[in-house]
């Protein structure tokens, strides 16, 4: 009887599965509502990154931010003459012993009247340090409040009046509620626009023109509303958001 050849058959495992890219997951958008200056009509939607325009409240951000940008804003000039640098004479008042009153040397002493100051105030640097992270948080914080208010505006063209006049600005002022009665303004602007600052100097008490990078967060919050220009909007977003700090 015949036996068939017993045949071996080799099993190869399968090959493992290749590891799956890290997927990004991209933040939501939130949309924003294009304006027309100085008619204020509406022109359509843009997308921002929630990320940006609907953070969290974050007030201890906030407060750190402030306090950050006040303290770099201080000058610290306060200088008082020690009795080195005071004019005068060295010479001593009296003598040291013979007159039973006490030891006195020159008369730019501190113990004397327009000598020198001991251990007065000097020059310094009150500046603090803060992450840029966190100051770039502050940033997003601050406009994600005023948009959750409703109190950011954003104009798709340039913040710009063909002439200075100072009576057109306040009459666009008093239309849409921006001026004094309805809290002040701050209008934001990419460049420098020339017209409508020399109208607004003599509305200080209506509002501020400042261009984007002269805008600290403390600006943002002070005033009632922000009108900013879409380019000061896109630059803030480039410099301050998410991807800045990656």
């Amino acid at each position: 009887m015949a036996t068939d050849a017993a045949t071996s058959v080799k099993v190869f495992s399968a090959a493992p599965p290749e590891p799956m890219p890290f997927a990004i997951r991209r933040a939501p958008m939130v949309l924003a509502t294009m304006h027309v200056f100085p008619t204020m009509e509406p022109l359509r939607f843009e997308q921002f990154p929630s990320t940006f325009l609907y953070a969290p409240l974050r007030r201890d951000i906030l407060h750190k931010a402030v306090v950050f940008e006040g303290d770099a804003h201080r000058l610290g000039r306060a200088n008082a003459k020690t009795r080195g640098e005071v004019r005068g004479s060295s010479k001593k008042i009296r003598p040291q012993k013979g007159t039973g009153k006490a030891r006195l040397g020159d008369k730019k002493s501190p113990m004397l009247r327009g000598g020198g100051v001991a251990h007065g105030p000097r020059p310094r640097d009150f500046s603090t340090d803060l992450p840029r992270k966190m100051y770039d948080m502050a940033w997003r914080t601050a406009i994600s409040y005023r948009y959750r208010r409703g109190e950011l505006i954003v104009v798709d063209n340039a913040l710009e009046l063909q002439e200075p006049d100072t009576m057109l600005a306040k009459t666009i002022l008093k239309k849409y509620g921006w001026g004094n009665e309805g809290s002040r303004s701050l209008m934001i602007t990419a460049d420098r626009r020339l017209n409508l600052e020399d109208a607004m100097k003599e509305l200080g008490s209506e509002g501020r023109v400042l261009t984007a990078n002269e805008v600290d967060v403390k600006d943002m919050l002070e005033m009632g509303r922000v009108i900013i220009e879409k380019e000061a909007l896109v630059w803030f977003e480039k410099e301050h958001g998410i991807q800045a700090t990656a």
